[in-house]
């Protein structure tokens, strides 16, 4: 028995309850990590101090990412031992960093693309997730598979940081769709999973919507890198 299982057994229609009420949880704890995240984004982009202190100095803005990093290794592997208000505190507390460091690329891109791109990432994030929720499919195949192609993304994403190619970076990027949008279909069905085998509460959730949140938010910057215009 882990910790997400109920400890007295429940009627079928109590099960199948409490199993719609975490994917709701999820879903909304992620739509709320977004709004966190875009709020921040354009209350940095409207304040000059705040965005010279984020970009005018790289020790600020990559000790940002590196607590981004760590943000996400403390929910993802420490979260059985966090209490549930810790582990909402730290997602919204990622999602507030990322949207900080996000805000550059409203600086970058025009609000038109930005706007189109993330239509077009709700449409593509809403249809997978509604294939992986849906299907009766087994998707626990594509998950070597993705982990692979997450990993070399990666890596050619950090080489690319030196050899700055733009052919490479088309390639990573549509790539990138690629992947996340396997990981949105093969993620949310993990998560239909957990809820099936009774797991509940709010630490469940955060730890779902921090899942799809990651899925939704690269899979935007991937396709903005492909479809976005530059001012």
């Amino acid at each position: 028995m882990n910790q997400f299982t109920p400890i007295y057994p429940r009627t079928a229609d109590q099960h199948a309850i409490a199993q719609t009420t975490l994917i709701r949880q999820v879903y909304a704890w992620m739509g709320g990590g977004l709004l966190v995240t875009a709020l921040l984004a354009m209350v940095t982009l409207s304040s000059p101090a705040m965005l010279n202190a984020v970009f005018g100095n790289r020790l600020v803005f990559y000790g940002l990412i590196i607590a981004e990093f760590g943000l996400v290794i403390a929910i993802s592997a420490a979260i059985n031992r966090l209490s549930e208000a810790t582990a909402m505190l730290l997602f919204v507390l990622y999602a507030a960093l990322n949207g900080v460091t996000m805000s550059v690329i409203f600086a970058i891109y025009t609000a038109e693309s930005i706007t189109s791109t993330f239509v077009i990432t709700a449409t593509t994030f809403g249809a997978m997730s509604a294939y992986g929720y849906l299907t009766k499919r087994d998707l626990t195949g594509w998950g070597s598979f993705l982990f692979m192609g997450l990993i070399g993304i990666v890596i050619a994403s950090l080489v690319n940081i030196f050899t700055r190619s733009s052919a490479a970076s088309w390639v990573i990027s549509a790539l990138g769709v690629i992947v996340f949008t396997g990981l949105t279909a093969y993620d949310t069905q993990k998560i239909k999973a957990m809820a099936a085998a009774g797991a509940e509460g709010r630490k469940p959730a955060i730890l779902g919507a921090l899942t799809l949140y990651l899925d939704f938010i690269n899979l935007f910057l991937m396709l903005l890198r492909l479809l976005g215009s530059r001012r």
